[in-house]
Formats: structure tokens, sequence, C-alpha cells
């Protein structure tokens, strides 16, 4: 069959794209220009056009010099097995991955009931997308090739064992050659052999795992995180650094306009300022500007800094370092909005009515000059009248003042749409100048935190707004409602607590708020904010806008934080391109690709915010490994037939109480009320229920803890802690406190 081509010959980008994905054998050029039925001459350039479609991220070269959609899978491709789930599922990834998201996970179907596949395992399958993922059919197993294991040698006998650092990990491999590398050293090894003869040959030695920057170096190196600049982007980014700031920006130096931000902040993307609106129509209103770090006048489309940030998606943020999205001379130096410097800047001035609703927004492109960098705690002691408050008396009257005024009316309008708010602190990991830990603690929760949040969240929804008019491409922030299934699952949750949630209702932020409202302060409404959280979908980023549920907003984009996030340098380029701001505007092929790009950078946010959960978990377990032998109290976060998760009240981390070390007695596993009761005794371990129990292991290196009961066997402790037992158990109904909103504390919008 010949498809159509345009009149030059060619086929489109499209009908390439078209062709690739409806095509039932490997498409590579031989493939699409028969399909075309180009002539040699068209040959040539349908080559070009490849290569160009590939280098802007559109096809991705499989093997055999076949093509599929980037962000996809070709049709036949080699697959390795990474994990088999308790259900026996098989779970594969692609053996070679170059896109910019994180590779997919592929189902592996197979004949007959019980599987052959096992981890490591390579196969050549077919390949075809499956509801919201993607579905394996194995067409021939493979030789095994050696796998990549982080983990860390330890000494029995004669012998030196890897132990990997993934919690899920519990096999250790003999080493058959360590490299140079010793007992306790964290290493980087290659998996050799066969069942049941593997081993570990070391390739690479990282040093000691319990040293500082330890911990977020093993999440670097296990989640593939690029933390090193090439020299062309090192070197681009000095030239562009060197880069006047132009002709024809609105000077604002004038203002004083601040930055607050949290006291360790390595950047500082955003500055605001307020006073109250003079101007006719707008009695008791203000004038707003939040101005934002003008990332894209310094990185622009298509350069080598543009090609390095996307593949990178985000900054990623550890507790003792930041592996940042652009080099630091352009995000912790020419970027970042520092006290004192001329800085380029894209600003949104907001008229804002006195009932906080918006009234009218602009863009421009500006110079700023920062009056003050001022820590949220700084600036909260300052607006509290604390005496020693290190921020001088003009800016707290003629700066702090303002803006804290006009925060009042921005809070009348969030109260009025109810947004959803969960009281869900953050865990701050407090270290030394030698990287060693002080401390583990919730993040303080400040206006000054929830003030900064309501402005960038205003400028967020204009951005958003401002490109609506002017019909241009927005990345907008997208969170969908949650699904009927989670629903169902929340309402089985409540019923166990007699907390009523009818289904039938439209269902809004507020409808949850309602829910927190009426537990008010039960010992369980830490338990219930968690789940209703795991009721919501995941945010992502696309060119298509579904609003944001839990902002209760109809249209928000991601403006605030370019030096950190790409998304927000799409907005502020397709807002210099909508208003005609000058240079480095959005690029015409990237306008087109802006789902594309949504998904990856979607994809590597994911990843972004696993490692660095993951790196607190190791953060905690070593601060707790101190404590091992002590009881210590705890409360139940997950429950599940195996046995129950704990965490340390007032730390974090999370441990597993197997179901076995509960005493002799079997505990059955009640799915609608998440716990587990003892078939003879009654008694019950249920999500939420707080309880002493002795830290029996820590481990740093995985972040895994282990929990077991004090006196051995299945007791819930002391009689004043609570055990949440069947429907209609007592409970107390008290008045909430503030809420929080749900984000991490101190993470700007």
């Amino acid at each position: 069959m010949v498809f159509s081509k345009t009149p030059q010959g060619l086929p489109t980008r499209e009908q390439v794209l078209d062709f690739i994905q409806s095509s039932d054998t490997p498409a590579g050029k031989r493939e699409i220009a028969r399909a075309f039925g180009l002539s040699a001459q068209q040959k040539i350039s349908l080559k070009a056009m490849l290569k160009d479609m590939a280098d802007e991220g559109l096809i991705d070269g499989a093997g055999g010099r076949a093509f599929h959609k980037m962000g996809g899978l070709p049709k036949v491709t080699v697959l390795r097995v990474a994990d088999v789930d308790d259900g026996g599922n098989v779970w594969a990834v692609p053996e070679r991955w170059e896109a910019e998201t994180p590779p997919p996970r592929v189902r592996v179907r197979e004949r007959g009931r019980r599987s052959a596949l096992g981890i490591g395992d390579r196969i050549l399958a077919r390949t075809e997308e499956a509801g919201n993922g993607w579905a394996a059919y194995p067409m021939k197993k493979l030789d095994r090739a050696s796998e990549a294991v982080l983990g860390v040698l330890r000494q029995d006998g004669d012998r030196l064992w890897l132990q990997g650092v993934d919690k899920k990990e519990r096999r250790e491999l003999p080493v058959s050659d360590a490299g140079g590398a010793a007992a306790g050293d964290l290493v980087l090894a290659q998996m050799a052999g066969r069942p049941p003869r593997i081993t570990a040959k070391v390739v690479e030695r990282l040093g000691d795992p319990f040293a500082a920057r330890s911990f977020s170096l093993i999440a670097i190196h296990k989640h593939g995180i690029p933390h090193v600049f090439a020299e062309e982007v090192l070197a681009e980014a000095r030239a562009m650094a060197a880069t006047p700031l132009g002709e024809g920006r609105e000077d604002l130096r004038h203002l004083p306009i601040v930055a607050i931000d949290p006291i360790d902040a390595r950047d500082h993307d955003d500055a605001v300022w307020a006073a109250p609106d003079e101007d006719a129509g707008n009695d008791g209103g203000w004038k707003a500007i939040v101005a934002i770090a003008d990332v894209s006048f310094y990185v622009r489309p298509g350069s080598e800094l543009d090609k390095s940030a996307r593949s990178r998606g985000n900054s990623v943020y550890f507790p003792d370092r930041v592996v940042p999205m652009l080099p630091e001379i352009l995000s912790a130096d020419v970027c970042s909005l520092k006290a004192g410097q001329d800085r380029a800047a894209l600003v949104c001035h907001l008229t804002i009515a006195k009932d906080g609703k918006l009234k009218d927004w602009r863009f421009t492109r500006a110079v700023i000059r920062v009056a003050a960098n001022i820590a949220y705690e700084h600036a909260q002691a300052a607006i509290d009248g604390v005496a020693d408050a290190p921020v001088p008396a003009e800016l707290v009257a003629g700066a702090l003042k303002p803006l804290w005024s006009c925060w009042a009316a921005l809070a009348k309008a969030r109260a009025e749409r109810e947004p959803l708010d969960l009281d869900l602190p953050e865990r701050r990991i407090v270290l030394d100048e030698k990287g060693r830990i002080l401390s583990v603690a919730p993040r303080e929760r400040l206006d000054s935190m929830r003030l900064i949040e309501d402005y960038m969240i205003a400028a967020n929804v204009a951005a958003a707004k401002a490109l609506e008019t002017k019909k241009a491409p927005v990345m907008y922030r997208v969170h969908e409602p949650p699904t009927r299934e989670k629903l169902v699952a929340l309402k089985d949750y409540l019923d166990s607590f007699d907390v009523p949630f009818a289904l039938g209702q439209v269902i809004r932020p507020a409808t949850f708020n309602h829910v927190l409202a009426r537990i008010g302060e039960a010992d369980f409404k830490p338990q219930v904010m968690e789940q209703v959280l795991r009721t919501q979908t995941q945010a992502f980023y696309g060119p298509q806008n579904h609003g944001h549920f839990g902002l209760s907003l109809g249209s928000y984009a991601h403006f605030t934080s370019p030096i950190r996030r790409y998304a927000d340098l799409i907005v502020h380029r397709s807002l210099v391109r909508a208003y005609g701001l000058g240079d480095g505007a959005l690029a015409e092929a990237d306008a087109a690709n802006m789902e594309r790009v949504g998904e990856a950078i979607s994809g590597l946010e994911r990843r972004a915010m696993e490692a660095e959960r993951e790196t607190v978990d190791r953060y905690v377990a070593a601060y707790l490994a101190e404590h091992v032998g002590q009881v210590m109290e705890a409360r139940i976060t997950g429950v599940a037939s195996f046995g129950f998760f704990a965490t340390v009240e007032g730390v974090g981390g999370d441990g597993l109480v197997p179901a076995r070390d509960l005493g002799q007695e079997y505990f059955r596993f009640d799915e609608a009320t998440q716990s587990l009761i003892g078939d003879h005794s009654g008694e019950t371990f249920a999500s939420g229920m707080r309880l002493q129990l002795r830290l029996a292991e820590a481990n740093p290196v995985s972040g895994a803890l282990r929990f077991e009961l004090p006196d051995g066997k299945g007791s819930a402790g002391s009689s004043d802690t609570r055990t949440i037992r069947h429907k209609g158990a007592p409970r107390t109904l008290k008045r909430r406190g503030r809420p929080a909103n749900i984000r991490h504390q101190g993470r700007k919008r």
C-alpha cells in the first residue's frame, strides 16, 4: 500500500509518525520510503527529516535501524525482567531506552499459568499499548546479560558479599571480583553467571556509604539522575551568564521587592511586592508584583543548555546537596534573585480586588534589584513584632506589612474556593557542617510560607489565563478529580471509623475538607489525611486544560520556578512569544510538541520525588540507627496480610512488623478496615493506631527499618495508646486545628 504525500513528494512528520505507530512490523527508513513511494532523491530528504525528528525528540531509533515514537516502544524489542510481584505477574523494562521519560514498566503476558521468567531474564517480545500501559508477548528467551547492582560489600569469613541498597532487594550475592574495594564500601557491580550461581563483579568503588553525602549519591546512581554537566553545556552557561541584560526592560529597581525563601534555600526564583491600588475603580484593592528569574533570556530553545535542562526536567533536592537543572553559574548566581544585584526578571503585574479576586494582569521583562533575601522564619518573626528579628524596620514597614495586608485579601479568595487542605508536614533533616545528622523533625508551618504560596498561585493562574487570552500554547499543571474506584476505597476505609461518605455527591476539594472537619482532632486523623491524599490522582504536565482539582482552580500553570522546573521555563517562553518580549521565545517545534514534553517532564518529576523520598528515608534510618533496641512511640501507617508498617512519631521512617512476630495466634487481614485481627483474642492492629514498638533494625544504606513488639507478643502497648478495633468504638471529636495545604512545606508552587 502506498500512502499519500505532500505536494513536495515527502510525507509530513505527522504522516511519518502515524505510519510508525500503525505499522505491524519494525519501520525503518526503507519501509517508510516504500510505504510513501519515494524516489531516490526523496529518500535523501527523508533521511534528513528523520534525523531532525530524532534530534527534536519526536522519534527514537530501535534495533535494526527501525524507528518508533519517542516515549513509546518498538513493535518488537528486547526487554529485561525487572520484577515478579506477589501475584506472579511479570514486569519488564526496555533493555535500551534513550528517551527523556523514565522507561515504562511492561506487563509480560505468557502462555500458561506459571511464569518461567525470573528477574534479570531477557526476552525478545512483541509489544502493544494496553489501556494506560504496555503489554509484551514473549517471542524468544535470550541469554542473560550482566546487570548493574548498587550495593555495599559485607565480609563473612574469608568471603565478600554484595548487599543491595534497595529495600526490596533481599538477596546477597557472592563477590567474584572486588576490584580493589573492601568490606563496607559502596560499589557499583555487574551481575554475572546463571542461576543459581550468580556472582557480582565490582566495576566502580563509590566510597563509604555512611559518609556525608553518600545517601544522596546512592539515590543519584540508583535512579540514573544526571549530576555532571558536559563541558559544552558549562561553556555555553559561562557565555550566556556574561550576556548584557538587554534594552527595553522595565526598570523596577526603585521598588522594595523582597525574596522570602526557606532558610536553607540554594536558589531564589521569585520575589514579591505589594501596595494599595490608588487607581479609581478598585477601592480597597491592591497592586502586586511577582518577579520571577528570567531564565528564558539565558537558556534559549535548541541550545546545549536547553537540551541539558530538558533531559533533567527539574532540580533534585537532597538534605545535603541539590542536583540542579541548570549549571550553578546560572542557577545559584546570575539567574538567582540576590539582594543588591541587578537581575533580569519576567514580571507578573497583578491587580487584586479587595475580596482577593484577580481583576487584571500583565507581563513584562524587567530589571529588578531585590531589597533583601529573607528567610521564612525571619519574615514571620518581623511581622510578629519579635524584638531581635533580623529584618530592618524600614523593610518591615515598606515591604512586609503591605505584603501581609494584600495577602489578607488573597486569603479571602482562597477560603471562598475551598481548596484541599491537608496537614501533612515535611520532614526536615538538619545537618552540621560535616554533613552529620543533628536532628530529624517536621518542618514548622508558618504564615510567611502560606503568604508566598498564595502569591505564587495568583501568578500561576494569571500566567495560564494570559496565555489562554492570547491563544498561545500553555503547559498546564493538571490535577484531575479522584477516580470512582479510589472514592469507593476511601468510603470503605472511612466506614471503619463510622465516618459517613456519600458516593453520589459531587466531589469537590471541600468534600474532603468537611470529612476532616467532622473528624476534628481524633487521634486517627493523620491516617485519614494520608488516605485522602492517596485517593487523589497524581498531578502532571500537559497542553490540555483539565483544571487543578486540589487547588480548586479552572486554569493553572507553573510559572514561578524556572530555575528548577522545565515546565515553568516553557511557560516563560510562551509568554515571551505571546507578549512580543524579545529573545528566548517558544520555538514553533516546541509549541507543536507540548504533549510529548509534558509526558517527559512529568516522568522526570516522579523520578526526582522518589529519589528525594528514598534519601530522606536513608537519613532517618541513619539517625535512628543509634537507637536500635529502644522502645519508642510509633503509629501504624499501613497494614497487609504479611504484617503492618509503622512510623516513629515525630521522626518518620517506615518499618515493618511481620505478622509472624505477633505471637502464636493467627492474625487475619481485613482489607475493608485495613487491620490485622487475632482469630481468638480479637486483638487488632489497624492503620492509624498508636503503640509502642522496639526498633529492631535500622539500615541507613537501604533506608529500611524493622520493628518488633516490646514484649514479644501481640500486645498493643500501654493503656494510654489507642487501639482502633471495630465500628462504633468511642472516639473524641474536637475542633480541628489550622490546616495546611497539600504540598511539601517550604517548597513553593
